[in-house]
């Protein structure tokens, strides 16, 4: 989903915020708003809790509902969701997500332009929003069931229960890193097995961090997928799209594709004490750089995000870096990596998730 829209165009889709109302982290500057209005209650309440993480508050003028936009070091996050909660919250998780991102490098890099979020509060806020913002593609994104995706760079998210939006703000967020950061982009299996390290966090002192080990619901597909004998054999897992295994209206496909994925990154990372992470960040780092070795077409393909990831470049590209950055002996690697799998969904019971297609994990 790359097609791009002028920066005119996306103002008017937008509605560009005002700023008749603001607060900034180092002092508070107030105007006249009409006594009843949330959005003035939520900004006096943000100004004297200070999160942390935000360093300034304003007004958002926009034709979906009251709203406010919240600056971070690296974010504006464009929001009518005022739950006092998850204004406290998001500011502090995008950038503990920012952070995360880039420990997946060997040195991190620098964003100079703001990423924008839109973080809505109901459904059908997100689909007017997506309408004037998508165009064609718009029917495609609304068929989404649990509210969020990534597009000519933006995160477009609905509220979805604290937990999960917090998990899609994670994992939308890393498409959006990769897609203004690298002049490469990732094959499927890595892509969305990243993605997927950054769907669970936890706080302690108002901090947040990321743990892929906490992800009850990939986790507990994993298990599912294991308990059943349904595991995509990783040289296939590797040449994978997940529009090929959609396709085939299987849920298990599914399931399977994207467990043993976010299972995978897992591995490169941190079996056998972390041997293989070295070169796993230089495969990111080089995508980063666009120094993989391709073919020209593949090249093209690869840096030209107006052209489909198509699923014959998956199956081109998947496993040939895989076997360059990790080993081509794929059936020696497939045994240990299916240990891995084994041990960490290992003493788990699966049990459904109310609000997922996919099991969750009880232990």
């Amino acid at each position: 989903m790359a097609r791009r829209i002028s920066a005119a165009t996306l103002l008017v889709a937008l509605c560009a915020a005002g700023c008749s109302r603001s607060y900034r982290a180092e002092g508070v500057s107030l105007a006249p708003v009409p006594a009843r209005d949330a959005r003035a209650a939520m900004m006096d309440r943000l100004a004297a809790e200070k999160p942390p993480a935000l360093k300034a508050v304003e007004i958002w003028s926009n034709p979906y509902g009251p709203g406010l936009k919240l600056v971070t070091d690296h974010y504006e996050i464009h929001t009518t969701l005022l739950e006092p909660l998850m204004l406290r919250t998001v500011p502090g998780v995008v950038e503990a997500a920012y952070r995360a991102y880039n420990d997946q490098l060997p040195q991190p890099i620098r964003t100079v332009n703001k990423f924008k979020t839109y973080l809505f509060a109901d459904r059908q806020q997100w689909e007017a929003f997506t309408h004037r913002f998508a165009g064609e593609q718009a029917p495609i994104l609304c068929r989404i069931k649990s509210g969020a995706y990534y597009l000519n760079g933006a995160c477009v998210v609905y509220d979805i229960g604290r937990a999960r939006t917090l998990s899609v703000l994670g994992h939308e967020g890393w498409h959006q890193f990769t897609n203004r950061h690298f002049k490469y982009r990732l094959p499927s299996w890595l892509d969305e097995g990243i993605a997927m390290q950054f769907e669970s966090s936890v706080t302690q002192n108002g901090l947040f961090t990321f743990e892929p080990s906490g992800n009850r619901v990939r986790l507990g597909a994993l298990s599912e997928t294991l308990t059943k004998a349904r595991t995509i054999p990783l040289r296939e897992l590797i040449a994978t799209s997940p529009g090929e295994v959609l396709a085939s209206d299987q849920a298990e496909a599914v399931m399977a594709f994207y467990s043993q994925s976010y299972a995978l990154v897992r591995f490169l990372r941190e079996a056998g004490q972390g041997r293989r992470l070295p070169r796993y960040q230089r495969l990111l780092w080089d995508g980063l750089s666009g120094t993989w070795p391709l073919t020209a077409s593949a090249s093209r393909t690869a840096a030209d995000r107006n052209l489909p990831r198509t699923i014959d470049w998956n199956r081109t590209v998947g496993p040939e870096l895989f076997g360059r950055y990790f080993t081509a002996d794929l059936d020696q690697l497939e045994r240990e990596y299916l240990a891995f799998c084994r041990r960490v969904a290992r003493e788990t019971t699966v049990a459904k998730d109310p609000g997922s297609e996919y099991p969750a994990l009880n232990r």
